[in-house]
């Protein structure tokens, strides 16, 4: 091999220019720089003093072979099988092959590395007659391919992938920050223009950062931790002069004092975090403790600098808690840290603002697929003055909260006369503030419908932010018992309106209405599990079911059946699609003590089970989506349009003096009159019936009928 050789090195966007300055010190000559990646020609020593010294690169690997004419399957065989893989493998060995990109041609990235494998097993079987074999897991080389329209590149993986795996850190948190994106922000921070000040982390996490700040401020190669590089296992590989390499590097450390504190409020992540640092050289100088950032004090007499990932949802959670902690840290900022820079690494450009405080400057990086920045602020004397103002984004927003005092002030002698402890207290009352807001006990549901075109998402999540404030402060609920939701129009494929995963996590409990008791949960899923806007349906099911035989389509998670059941009918069979609602429904008989094998939950698509149904039928309930793909209708299933062909299905199932509830939530439904006459049925509208006073607000949010036999 030549002295010089080709390689390319991979980072995050937005940490090039560093990785660019790293490269150059090599002594190594770029020649190219992309977004993510950076091109150069350098040594073999080079390159691996880059892999061991590198803290912003991903992985770097050697250029074998490009070509800018690959369109077919034949162009890429041919270019892989004019290598000669000999230089680097040979026939006893393995390889595995990683391939990314597609063009007009190649659209399959396993079909393009099927063809390099045969490219290469061809090339040697005709020089050798053997073929080295391929493994996946620990393959002697990797090779990699790389395919942008035309143009393609055949690298051999020089450092191995994830150089950001330092190898010591073997204990992370729960939302590790890359150690080479976190090298970045210690670096654009400017904390390493003087590392005799403090350098503080509210929110440390698995102390990544200040792991990496103390590797800079010691000079500590990060790969000198790591167990086996992948050039280690190509030709010329020279073991004693690698080892000479790593001397070399250790010789260039220093040692300082440092004063470097991090807090975080999860104990268990500080464990792993003190795992991560209890072995590291520079150990002694990390304080690590157990503080609510919501709660942050001064932590040092002397200015430094905050440097911190700041959470955006993945472990405090809900938009609640943290336009809550936003708001608290800008305040704490101005209070306890005047004269500290600060760097802070956010996704949310608007939960940032809510710190009101100028940034001095911004950087844009990715981290993963999130687009990131790191907002610098110098704390100052502008920059500390406690504001007098109120914090809100708007003063249009006390509107907002004036409006729940009245909602709340109306509702009180009813909510105190039917003891009713889950309600909506607010349902876009105030057009600007488009969110519904429901109680559950102590905990808070805000729904975030959907802005108008009109309305640009800035001043919709400004006005959320206000809407989370203000409930918190107007209704007296900690922010940690509030959950933000959006809900979205529902398209016609949509088979449920009412329920779709948000996250995974297990957040249940138990609320009583009318005597029965429901499991609800706040976080899992778009709705709670329980309908608050018919209640007043499910009350009269418990009291006119007694002794019938009650059907529940599109039962969800059961909670009209089990008013039924409560209220004594002789049977009760509820059918939803859905077997999650309905071990949900089986839980609500359960926490009720309904057991009988009267009770029956059947899985089944409600309009195909509806269809073949037989037996009778005292009193059933229907209350279908507005719009369905059920296979059982030649198109989509729609609520207006197929209403009287649903009535034809359960005429046959409802006993001649029965009764069929029937309720939608299609805004300006209309009741086909004639269609109900030709059937031999009648129907009374009972929808003002059903809207108990926290809905009345909003008449249009269901439409309820009592329909019988004429």
């Amino acid at each position: 091999m030549s002295n010089s050789l080709s390689f390319i090195a991979l980072t995050s966007i937005g940490v090039e220019n560093l990785l660019a300055t790293e490269i150059q010190a090599t002594g190594a000559e770029i020649t190219k720089q992309s977004i993510g990646s950076i091109r150069f020609n350098a040594s073999n020593k080079q390159a691996q003093t880059l892999c061991l010294a590198s803290r912003y690169a991903t992985r770097v690997m050697m250029l074998l072979t490009e070509s800018d004419t690959v369109n077919t399957k034949d162009d890429l065989y041919a270019l892989a099988k004019g290598f000669d893989w000999q230089e680097y493998f040979g026939p006893t060995q393995t390889f595995a092959i990683d391939f990314s990109g597609t063009n007009r041609e190649l659209k399959n990235t396993q079909f393009s590395t099927l063809v390099v494998k045969d490219a290469i097993v061809d090339s040697f079987f005709a020089s050798h007659q053997q073929r080295p074999s391929i493994s996946k897991t620990s393959p002697n080389v990797r090779i990699v391919g790389r395919l942008n329209k035309e143009k393609c590149a055949l690298y051999i993986d020089f450092s191995g992938p994830g150089l950001s795996k330092r190898g010591y850190r073997p204990h992370q948190g729960d939302a590790p920050i890359k150690e080479h994106l976190a090298a970045a922000l210690v670096s654009r921070s400017g904390w390493l223009n003087d590392t005799s000040r403090p350098l503080f982390d509210p929110c440390c996490g698995s102390a990544t950062l200040l792991i990496e700040a103390a590797m800079m401020a010691w000079n500590i190669a990060p790969g000198l931790y790591r167990k086996h590089f992948a050039f280690e296992s190509l030709p010329g590989f020279r073991a004693a002069k690698f080892k000479e390499l790593k001397q070399e590097l250790k010789d260039q450390q220093t040692d300082q004092k440092l004063y470097l504190i991090g807090n975080d409020i999860d104990e268990r992540v500080l464990q792993k975090a003190q795992n991560n640092i209890e072995n590291l050289p520079f150990a002694k100088f990390i304080q690590l403790k157990k503080a609510d950032a919501n709660k942050l004090t001064a932590v040092a007499k002397q200015p430094g600098v905050v440097l911190s990932n700041l959470p955006y949802g993945e472990r405090l959670g809900e938009k609640a808690e943290l336009v809550n902690l936003y708001r608290h840290l800008g305040d704490a900022f101005k209070k306890h840290f005047k004269f500290w820079h600060l760097a802070l690494f956010a996704t949310d450009v608007s939960l940032l603002a809510l710190l009101k405080l100028a940034k001095k400057k911004q950087y844009k990086l990715k981290n993963g697929p999130l687009d990131c920045v790191l907002n610098l602020y110098d704390l100052d004397e502008k920059n500390t003055e406690q504001s007098s103002q109120t914090k809100l984004n708007y003063d249009g927003s006390m509107a907002f909260a004036n409006r729940l005092k009245k909602n709340r002030q109306g509702l009180k002698s009813w909510l105190k006369k039917e003891r009713v402890s889950c309600y909506r207290l607010y349902d876009a009352d105030i057009p600007e503030y488009n969110v519904a807001v429901d109680v559950y006990n102590e905990y808070l549901v805000i729904y975030e419908y959907a802005p108008p075109k009109t309305i640009d998402e800035a001043t919709a999540e400004k006005r959320l932010q206000d809407i989370i404030y203000l409930s918190a402060q107007t209704l007296d609920i900690a922010p940690s018992n509030i959950v933000v939701k959006q809900r979205k129009q529902q398209k016609g494929t949509s088979q449920y309106k009412k329920a779709q995963r948000t996250d995974k996590s297990k957040n249940n409990m138990t609320v009583e209405e009318y005597g029965v008791k429901f499991k609800v949960n706040l976080h899992d899923y778009l709705d709670t599990g329980l309908f608050l806007d018919h209640r007043l349906a499910r009350r009269y099911m418990q009291q006119n079911c007694k002794d019938l035989r009650v059907l529940n389509l599109f039962a969800y998670t059961c909670s009209a059946s089990t008013h039924a059941a409560v209220g004594g009918a002789k049977s009760v069979t509820s059918v939803d699609m859905s077997n999650t609602y309905l071990k949900w429904g089986r839980e609500n008989f359960a926490l009720n003590n309904l057991n009988s094998p009267r009770y029956h939950f059947e899985q089944a698509d409600c309009l195909a089970w509806l269809e073949q149904a037989k037996g009778q039928f005292d009193f059933i309930f229907l209350d279908p989506p507005t719009f369905s793909n059920s296979k059982r209708m030649k198109k989509e299933f729609d609520v207006q349009r197929d209403h009287i062909k649903l009535f034809t299905w359960v005429k046959r199932i409802l006993a001649p003096n029965g009764t069929l509830l029937f309720s939608n939530n299609k805004r300006g439904f209309t009741m086909n009159e004639e269609g109900l006459l030709d059937l031999g049925l009648i129907a009374e509208n009972i929808s003002d019936k059903t809207l108990s006073p926290d809905f009345k607000r909003n008449k249009q949010i269901h439409n309820a009928w009592l329909i019988r036999n004429a």
